[in-house]
């Protein structure tokens, strides 16, 4: 960080207090962020968001009195365009599909590795970066918008996914596969979960079979071919 750029001002908001004090002093040690406050209830996250106006707010969905998507809905409300980042113990694909459509930045389901959060900042302050470089009346063609437009927890740019596999299907597929758990899904079970055609959840899942985040393994029933099922690979 130059001394000409201003540090990025972060709020962390979780309920559980070491929680919240384990996350914020890991921010606080990356280079180039700055906490300006920690919350623990929906109601302080929006009074300290409309106080502070922070660039970035690291948020939990499970909070004692609103939930973290409630927070985030009232926020947009209001026209408080912060970035933030979900860092949640909840995987049900309503609260992810809820997320997505309020524009969160990444969604990080707990529990994880301390070092997976601090790449996950430095990927979004490197994104900021590049997006502050741009003069806002640039036209830009395809290919930068691509490169501009994070795709959120994979981590990936959507320039470097096959052709028909989109970010944030893949993303709703592999919380799905969490959700499963060691009995996993069907390609016909995940598009039903999913909201896709069968053909499709194939065709994701075994894309994240060769990507190396799922594993297929085959059921074999009474009659007929074997059924595949797919699970979240081993961490």
């Amino acid at each position: 960080m130059t001394s000409q750029t201003l540090p990025i001002r972060t709020v962390v908001v979780d309920d559980d207090f070491m929680v919240a004090r384990l996350h914020s002093s890991t921010v606080a040690r990356l280079d180039g962020f700055e906490v300006v406050g920690v919350a623990s209830t929906g109601a302080q996250a929006l009074a300290m968001v409309k106080d502070k106006r922070p660039e970035l707010v690291l948020l939990d969905v499970y909070l004692p009195d609103l939930t973290g998507l409630e927070v985030l809905r009232r926020l947009r409300g209001i026209g408080v365009d912060c970035d933030v980042i979900v860092i949640s113990a909840a995987r049900d694909l309503d609260s992810l599909r809820q997320a997505m459509q309020s524009g969160v930045y990444q969604y990080l389901v707990k529990p994880f590795e301390l070092d997976e959060l601090r790449r996950r900042l430095d990927e979004y302050a490197r994104h900021r970066a590049r997006m502050r470089g741009q003069d806002p009346g640039t036209t830009v063609e395809q290919d930068e918008a691509d490169r501009l437009f994070r795709t959120g927890s994979s981590g990936r740019s959507r320039t470097s996914l096959p052709k028909g596999i989109s970010a944030e299907t893949v993303q709703l597929v592999s919380s799905a596969l969490a959700s499963a758990g060691e009995e996993g899904l069907s390609a016909t079970e995940c598009g039903e979960a999913v909201g896709i055609a069968r053909s499709s959840a194939r065709r994701y899942l075994e894309y994240l079979v060769e990507s190396g985040a799922a594993d297929v393994r085959h059921r074999y029933g009474s009659a007929g071919r074997p059924e595949r099922r797919y699970q979240r690979a081993a961490q």
